[in-house]
């Protein structure tokens, strides 16, 4: 046993190591491909089916333990939490685990995999089985910011920092008019047959059936978030004002109806829930207003850093954050939100966007800065599926059928749709 510490005889050691080899855990980057410790302090083998189930295995090879906090909602009937992700280890979401061939091929989504068919990691943008891409949308030249579907229109939307809002025919897909904005779009929505465009210094409204177009004036710097509430537009700005418009119809306009001042920094996300505002910020914080007396009745602080998006679920709150993690909040008996969950990610977490999927089960779609967009079942977390992108994705959008929408920094936009009928597990 001395010799392997003082004549480097490290064979004799490497023989006896399998026995006790960090609790038997498998080497995460043996199972990549790419392992090269020598000797390695993890198992350059599988464990036999029984010990598989019971174990799953962090990058770094070691065991992560099993969790069972699900964030429910309170005085709900309790039950078994959702299915989906479950028994499925450090593999691919659908696949066997732990087989070099359910990798993603990181050459493949830049676009330079020289193997080809013959690449041992899968070339694919997703990995699941409830969901498959339709088709990419190629034409921005800069990262997309807003997509949107006005109703009544046939037509798909979708803004981007290369200043123009390109308008796409839903059943060609082909690009049948591009808009020069003049400037970078920071954000983008709609609601009813009105498309909304946050721009530096304005919001510009484009009525989609009347061609009616107004630019509403009194932001300050460039406009990130946008929402429609309580019969009021919302804009929030890069130096932390949230300003509000109500339509007169009268005179087809847009009239200023209040600002909220508290934010230090930009606000980069707004949601509306019953009377209240909720807008995440620059600042590391999340105020909620008062639609009624328009005052800021809370500020959160839990986040550590900038608090990127913010969702609103039936009574829940949710929150993500650069410093990786999604909060869960609920009102308490004081009025107060209160986190009552807390998941946390490997990476900073940038747009979060909840649906149902094919079977009207509850799913939230969370986009991380690592270029991925993740997929998890509520209430349970359990992760459902993955799409990759070559640069990270900052815009998502609900579309009607089951179909969503996704925009990255390189500028693509890509179109997905829920199966009906789930493939089943390989």
């Amino acid at each position: 046993m001395d010799a392997d510490g003082r004549n480097g005889n490290k064979r004799f050691h490497q023989r006896l190591a399998p026995l006790d080899r960090a609790n038997n855990n498998v080497c995460y980057h043996w199972r990549a491909g790419r392992c090269n410790r020598h000797p390695c302090p993890f198992l350059h083998s599988e464990l036999p089916p029984h010990q598989q189930q019971q174990q799953s295995v962090a990058p770094d090879g070691g065991a992560i333990p099993k969790r069972n906090n699900v964030w429910r909602n309170p005085g709900a009937a309790s039950g078994p939490p959702s299915k989906w992700g479950k028994g499925r280890g450090g593999g691919a979401v659908g696949r066997p685990p732990g087989r070099a061939s359910d990798r993603i091929c990181h050459y493949f989504l830049a676009g330079n995999c020289t193997y080809g068919e013959n690449c041992r990691f899968l070339h694919s943008w997703f990995i699941s089985d409830s969901f498959s891409l339709l088709t990419p949308l190629q034409g921005h030249q800069k990262a997309v910011s807003g997509i949107a579907l006005p109703s009544g229109s046939d037509k798909l939307y979708s803004g981007s920092m290369d200043e123009s809002v390109r308008a796409w025919d839903c059943q060609t897909g082909q690009c049948v008019g591009v808009i020069n904005m003049g400037g970078e779009v920071g954000c983008m929505i709609s609601e009813g047959p009105w498309l909304f465009i946050g721009v530096r210094n304005a919001v510009k409204a484009w009525n989609t059936q009347t061609a009616t177009e107004l630019s509403l004036d009194g932001p300050s710097g460039q406009v990130y978030s946008l929402v429609v509430g309580n019969e009021l537009l919302f804009a929030g700005t890069q130096n932390g004002r949230i300003l509000a418009w109500k339509f007169s119809a009268v005179g087809n306009c847009f009239e200023p109806a209040a600002f909220f001042d508290g934010h230090q920094l930009s606000v980069v996300s707004l949601v509306v829930g019953a009377l209240r505002l909720y807008s995440s910020s620059m600042d590391n914080t999340i105020r909620v207003w008062d639609l009624a007396t328009f005052q800021c009745i809370q500020t959160l602080t839990d986040h550590t850093s900038v608090v990127m998006s913010v969702l609103c679920w039936d009574q829940f709150l949710l929150s993500c954050s650069l410093d990786k993690t999604i909060k869960v909040w609920v009102t308490t008996e004081s009025g107060n939100l209160e986190v009552t969950y807390t998941h946390t990610e490997e990476h900073g977490v940038l747009a979060l966007c909840g649906m149902h999927d094919a079977q009207a089960k509850p799913i939230l779609l969370c986009s991380c800065n690592d270029n991925s967009v993740r997929f998890y079942d509520l209430p349970s977390f359990s992760e459902r599926g993955k799409i990759f992108s070559k640069e990270e994705v900052r815009a998502i959008q609900i579309g009607p059928g089951g179909l969503f929408f996704t925009g990255d920094a390189t500028g693509e936009l890509k179109v997905w749709k829920w199966l009906t009928n789930e493939v089943a597990n390989s």
